[in-house]
């Protein structure tokens, strides 16, 4: 999880950088580092580990978009893991510059960063649809129905798409628009986390090609 933080927690000095490691693919145990904002928590490695797990034989030659991207690690996970392009959106530009910091590190070419608010980068269309979407917005605004939607009406999701949800355990299962089959769900703490794939053909009409 991402974008959750303790009401108890003190606060963070942005001035010193937390680390996450990635943990599987060419990058395994390169360690990463972020801001120290309160908004930004990586995934725990065990959830990202499952969700790996379940998108192994999705991830070669994928496409990833990374929204509200935090630390960039699940980003960096996809390129580790053998995804062919990742971009990463994020509208803080410290953690913007830290991404862009990472990429250069790793010497990671297919991977580009945007500094943007996620909902206005997706009013636009994409010169090419994505076949893998990280999305965790901070909780707690109720932007999962947006962006869903969103992806879905601006063209972003190829056919067949996989979307990766995380949310607040209160907010239950995801409210999805038609056209996303939501294939798996489970919870780690206060956080459940979800894998959904997009197909028009179940949309109804009117979908997006």
């Amino acid at each position: 999880m991402k974008k959750s933080s303790s009401r108890n927690s003190s606060p963070r000095r942005a001035d010193l950088p937390n680390k996450v490691r990635i943990i599987g693919g060419r990058w395994r145990g390169v360690r990463v580092e972020f801001p120290s904002l309160a908004a930004i928590r990586p995934s725990p490695d065990r959830v990202r580990e499952t969700l790996f797990n379940w998108l192994q034989a999705s991830l070669p030659g994928a496409h990833c978009l990374d929204l509200f991207a935090g630390s960039g690690v699940l980003g960096l996970e996809a390129l580790s893991r053998g995804a062919a392009r990742a971009v990463f959106i994020d509208r803080n530009p410290s953690v913007a510059r830290h991404i862009r910091m990472t990429l250069e590190r790793l010497q990671a070419e297919a991977g580009s960063v945007e500094c943007a608010d996620a909902s206005d980068y997706l009013q636009a269309r994409p010169a090419a649809a994505f076949d893998v979407v990280f999305l965790d917005p901070p909780f707690g605004q109720g932007l999962l129905p947006r962006i869903c939607e969103l992806l879905v009406r601006r063209g972003w999701l190829a056919e067949g798409a996989h979307v990766y949800i995380e949310s607040e355990e209160a907010a239950g299962s995801p409210n999805l628009p038609p056209g996303y089959d939501l294939l798996r769900s489970k919870r780690a703490g206060q956080v459940r986390y979800h894998l959904a794939r997009w197909s028009p053909k179940d949309a109804g009409p009117g979908a997006p090609p």
